[in-house]
């Protein structure tokens, strides 16, 4: 008898394992299915919040089944401790798993409201974002000037919040003084900077901010990003490579960056400046003569007077032959990859053509006609 009801016994538990193996497997399917949500939704974790406020958030938003199944798969992974703050755009069908690992990982805003402090080459502006979850694109709230206009509700009502994404876009051709001059001017930053970098060391780039960076810090990151992407550039040097070191190679590249900001140009731009380099020609670039006169604090904001094309500054590239002694602004990498393998051309001149681009020729007398064409164009623009 006892070994009859030790056999049922040994049944019912063997029966019951099976049963609990494929609950188990059932409820593991449906956590990493495809969830339920038809549209994207941006969803705000608060500070301080919990998974299961979460998961009730969630529910009520429709983007998962069972808040409670979604509660056990995410301790059941461990996930739950690792809550981060913030706001998560999760995408139409997530599963529960996508779900909480979005909410998990980085803490990084993918939603909601972006802040964009952008340095460019005449001004810095500050433009404040919403992205729609269900298009995947940003509308702009604000913009305004910091320098010229006073801060505007919708930027003073988001700036403090925590899960408010700020980023600092630097422009393609800004200097070193203007970047350093911008970061000054944005209030949450911390710490003083030591000195105005090199001109040329810094990435254009878009880098994430937030309150309490220090200001030395954040130009760390540039230096270390811009020299990272110089030596990737350099190490794919050639024969037709116009320059001789990687310090001739970030001035050309400024050049070509101050040029041009048409990015189908910049080759061929390059190629000019390598010919006239190659023949002995000067470079008789505006730019340089500029730079010599500004010195790289702010646009010039006027033409060139005959008086400053003749001054001989180090930078005055009418004056002297071959490259200036430093670069003028901060090159993007376009710039330079265009300076380490210009286009094969015979161009040695270029002017402006009036549609934002750029006349090539090979002769002074092809030249001299294109200047003619530009000067027409300039005169029908008059007032």
């Amino acid at each position: 008898m006892w070994r009859n009801i030790a056999s049922n016994a040994m049944t019912l538990i063997v029966v019951f394992l099976f049963l609990i193996g494929g609950v188990m497997t059932l409820l593991k399917a449906q956590y990493y299915k495809p969830g339920p949500l038809t549209e994207a939704i941006c969803l705000k974790v608060e500070p301080g919040s919990s998974m299961p406020k979460v998961a009730v958030k969630l529910s009520d938003e429709g983007a998962v089944r069972s808040k409670e199944l979604f509660n056990i798969g995410a301790d059941y992974t461990e996930k739950s401790a690792r809550l981060k703050a913030g706001s998560f755009l999760i995408p139409a069908g997530a599963s529960m798993a996508e779900i909480a690992d979005q909410i998990t990982t980085s803490g990084r805003n993918t939603c909601g409201t972006e802040v964009v402090y952008r340095v460019g080459v005449t001004r810095s502006t500050v433009l404040v974002r919403e992205l729609d979850p269900v298009s995947n694109s940003y509308a702009e709230v604000a913009r305004f000037t910091p320098a010229e206009e006073a801060e505007p509700a919708a930027y003073r009502r988001v700036i403090g919040q925590g899960d408010t994404r700020i980023r600092l876009a630097i422009a393609e051709g800004t200097t070193s003084w203007q970047v350093v001059e911008a970061l000054k001017t944005i209030d949450f930053l911390t710490g003083d900077i030591a000195q105005v970098p090199a001109e040329g060391l810094l990435a254009p780039d878009s880098y994430e901010i937030k309150a309490g960076d220090l200001r030395q810090d954040l130009l760390e990151r540039m230096l270390q990003a811009q020299e990272r992407r110089l030596a990737e550039v350099w190490a794919q040097r050639s024969d037709i490579t116009p320059v001789e070191t990687m310090e001739e190679l970030l001035i050309l590249a400024s050049i070509i960056e101050k040029e041009t900001g048409v990015a189908d140009e910049r080759f061929t731009v390059a190629s000019v400046f390598a010919n006239r380099l190659q023949k002995g020609m000067p470079l008789q670039t505006d730019p340089t003569v500029i730079y010599g006169v500004t010195g790289g604090k702010g646009p010039l904001g006027r033409g060139l007077r005959k008086s400053e094309l003749r001054k001989d500054t180090p930078w005055n590239t009418y004056v002297n032959r071959g490259l200036p002694p430093t670069p003028i602004a901060n090159p993007g990498l376009a710039s330079l990859q265009a300076a380490l393998k210009p286009a094969a051309t015979d161009f040695i001149f270029f002017v402006a053509d009036g549609t934002g681009g750029h006349a090539f020729a090979v002769t002074l007398k092809d030249h001299n006609r294109n200047v003619a064409a530009w000067r027409k164009i300039e005169a029908s623009r008059q007032p």
